[in-house]
């Protein structure tokens, strides 16, 4: 890698079990899967311990995983390897996605884009579009401003998602939804982002 992925205290975060880390892929991942939106290779941008590119490549799909937290991409790889699925897991930063040197039809950020601070929005959706083929497809998953309170990541509003998304990119679909976490009492309010690559 080019440069050295800023885990943000997330492999601390790791070394338990972080509120998000549900033991399974989000519902709102299968629901897209069933419904046949992923094109392989899928890369799986802040994959964590690897429950959403498990599932997909549970369904055969070729999947590349990366997170910039070494422990999670160990418990990733770990548990593709006790469940016996063929799935890649590296460390990488997600700022930094074009020194893979490799391109897909289909992304999946599951949790990622709420992390970044406005200047680093911009270096983050440039860094999606080095590695996401002209026409490709990017579902996006991330906090809403309608979850109440300040406990959890930033929310992020739909004209935020429009606005970050608005040069060389087609927001198709902006669908109300639920982030499941491991706290029963924090199921938070979400938005999930159909997003094709244009140019």
């Amino acid at each position: 890698m080019s440069r050295t992925p800023d885990d943000r205290g997330f492999d601390e975060m790791y070394a338990g079990v972080p509120p998000w880390d549900i033991g399974r892929a989000q519902p709102e991942v299968v629901r897209v899967a069933e419904a046949g939106g992923f094109a392989e290779p899928v890369i799986d941008v802040g994959c964590g311990t690897g429950e959403n590119a498990l599932e997909l490549a549970a369904r055969g799909l070729q999947v590349l995983g990366i997170d910039a937290s070494a422990r999670a991409i160990e418990a990733a790889r770990t548990k593709a390897s006790v469940r016996g699925i063929s799935a890649e897991f590296l460390v990488a930063d997600a700022l930094d996605l074009g020194s893979l040197d490799r391109r897909f039809p289909s992304a999946l950020d599951c949790g990622v884009f709420h992390v970044f601070d406005d200047p680093e929005r911009p270096v983050y959706v440039a860094s999606l579009a080095s590695v996401l083929e002209p026409g490709g497809v990017l579902h996006l998953l991330c906090f809403s401003d309608r979850q109440p309170g300040s406990f959890g990541p930033r929310r992020v509003t739909q004209q935020e998602l429009r606005d970050s998304f608005a040069d060389g990119w087609d927001v198709s679909e902006i669908v109300a939804t639920t982030f499941v976490t491991n706290l029963p009492e924090l199921q938070a309010q979400a938005w999930l982002a159909t997003i094709v690559r244009t140019a």
